[in-house]
């Protein structure tokens, strides 16, 4: 007998202004896997895990369709073998569809992992809740702003217990960072480490629905590693107070109707992690200052999305005018955009029975 299933996991935007590694935003913009398995289906390809994978939509032409190597199929795999089951059924077939565009800072790799989370929680039939899910995406991605996001839905701050080099070195573990290296995805035959319980915490704020975002992704990429490798090991205590100082304003000003402007403004600027990735994204210093709320009416406030190169920009009006703006500013410096307004996906990830 055939099982059909579809899971959806929302594009997500990290940091908010100076919510860095803390605040994220889950965006109605959705991977969508849709997976059926049938034993007395056959494929002229072969895979030795028992699946086909399909794939259309962002980044097409490189993605890799091996499930050794693909991260959707890795992470349900590593899921899987956690829990006793080495591959997936036989006859597995998984039509991966992506509009979220890869290394733009619109959490591409934060949704596939959750993806493949609950791939393998529903393959595997283990009636995991979406917290426990949550704590085998933070043993392969260890931003809690990102996975939360997609998988929570909505408006989240999080953190992340630490956990101890132990915890990470087992090859098992298909660490979404050091893709595509290969050595996460073969089976070692070994039980890999199941993760601990409730390693990551977060909230759920209430958000102002008159609030819109409006992401400008430009055309090119900026690999997590390289926005990372950017910032500095240590920070004055004058620049983390000015983060935590407007942090604590902003968590409460989105979630205000009507929203208030120049709070919110003010509330979104940063000191930890913008001013050391202008050198990776041309323009941005320019872009971050010179759209308003005095410029632009209807703009409230205006940040890089995760580490870029996208920008986000939070707004109630005006949406087409201020896109516009910011995608002037690109062009000056050579660079091609496209935009688009999102409301937020208020559910987060889910899983549907065909």
């Amino acid at each position: 007998m055939s099982r059909k299933f579809e899971i959806s996991v929302p594009a997500s935007s990290a940091n908010i202004g100076p919510g860095f590694d803390v605040l994220g935003l889950a965006l109605a913009k959705f991977l969508v896997i849709n997976v059926e398995i049938d034993s007395s289906k056959t494929s002229d390809r072969k895979d030795p895990n028992n699946c086909i994978i399909t794939y259309e939509g962002e980044g097409a032409d490189g993605v890799p369709l091996d499930s050794d190597h693909n991260l959707v199929t890795r992470v349900a795999l590593y899921v899987l073998r956690c829990n006793g089951i080495r591959s997936f059924p036989s006859g597995t077939f998984v039509h991966v569809n992506n509009p979220i565009p890869l290394g733009r800072g619109l959490g591409s790799s934060g949704a596939a992992v959750v993806a493949g989370v609950m791939l393998g929680n529903e393959v595997g039939k283990l009636g995991f809740s979406k917290q426990r899910m949550l704590d085998y995406c933070l043993m392969i991605e260890r931003h809690p702003d990102n996975i939360t996001a997609a998988m929570m839905g909505g408006f989240v701050g999080s953190y992340l217990r630490e956990l101890s080099a132990a915890d990470l070195e087992r090859v098992e573990i298909p660490l979404a960072e050091v893709l595509p290296e290969p050595a996460g995805g073969r089976d070692t035959g070994l039980v890999p480490p199941e993760p601990p319980l409730n390693i990551g915490h977060h909230i759920k704020y209430d958000w102002c629905r008159e609030i819109k975002a409006i992401v400008v992704i430009p055309n090119f990429e900026v690999s997590t590693a390289s926005a990372r490798g950017v910032l500095p090991t240590a920070y004055t205590a004058s620049d983390m107070i000015f983060n935590l100082q407007r942090l604590a304003v902003l968590t409460t000003a989105l979630t205000r109707s009507p929203p208030q402007a120049d709070l919110i403004y003010q509330a979104m600027q940063d000191k930890v992690h913008q001013p050391y990735r202008k050198t990776l994204i041309p323009g941005l210093p320019e872009i971050l200052a010179s759209v308003t709320p005095k410029t632009h009416e209807g703009l409230l406030g205006i940040c890089l999305s995760g580490a870029g190169p996208t920008i986000l920009a939070l707004a109630t009006d005006n949406f087409e005018t201020i896109a516009k703006e910011i995608v002037s500013r690109f062009n000056k410096e050579g660079i091609d955009c496209r935009w688009e307004v999102q409301e937020l996906a208020y559910d987060g990830s889910n899983v549907k029975q065909l």
